[in-house]
């Protein structure tokens, strides 16, 4: 069973973006003088992996969950060291990414801080035009279009979701939510949809907010 994140609740308020966008700020805004998010360094895993488990699927499948690593901001363009590949958590850039679909890689600053308000990033390797690639894409679009709307969400978001190619990835296929990564040697779409679903908006701050388009 995929580790669980408690996340703060919202109390089943359904926030429109603009008051999304200020619990953000307010949120992000309440670091502590070392730069550290509130809360942030003690995510509130409810059990750790011992170590790295692989469930039945068509294709090998890897679950883990990296240590956490402190969530603080540095300034944007600082060069990161992460403890796993995708990242999981840790320092990151002040503004994060727009749940959406992207053609470019994210720098890695803004990917961890999406996590951080609770998205899971659908993630590949493989150049759009390389054989195969369309059906990857395919696949991970279907996967995200098969989890419930967000409430929290402006629609124009709907779900904190984030799919991106990831060069750096060693395997084809990965997933990520904060505190926990996917690999996989292909896309297996039980396990991923049960991943994104099971570490959906399990997070230090849960906040559906627009944030930066690239």
């Amino acid at each position: 069973m995929v580790p669980r994140v408690r996340n703060p609740s919202l109390l089943g308020v359904s926030l429109t973006a603009a008051a999304l966008g200020a619990t953000a700020l307010l949120a992000c805004a309440s670091s502590s003088g070392n730069g550290a998010s509130g809360g942030a360094t003690d995510a509130g895993i409810d059990r750790r992996l011992a170590g790295p488990i692989h469930p039945a699927a068509s294709c090998l499948v890897t679950i883990e969950t990296p240590d956490l690593l402190p969530a603080m901001h540095v300034p944007e363009g600082t060069v990161i060291t992460y403890n796993s590949n995708p990242p999981s958590s840790g320092p990151h850039y002040p503004i994060w990414a727009n749940f959406q679909e992207y053609a470019v890689p994210l720098d890695e600053g803004y990917l961890v801080h999406s996590l951080e308000h609770g998205a899971v990033a659908l993630l590949y390797k493989c150049e759009p035009t390389a054989p195969g690639c369309a059906d990857t894409i395919a696949a991970l679009r279907k996967i995200r279009d098969s989890l419930p709307s967000d409430p929290t969400c402006d629609p124009s978001i709907r779900v904190r979701v984030i799919i991106a190619p990831f060069p750096r990835l060693e395997e084809p296929v990965a997933a990520v939510a904060w505190g926990i990564t996917y690999k996989a040697e292909c896309v297996d779409v039980p396990t991923l949809t049960q991943f994104a679903k099971d570490n959906y908006a399990m997070s230090p701050e849960n906040i559906c907010a627009p944030g930066r388009t690239f």
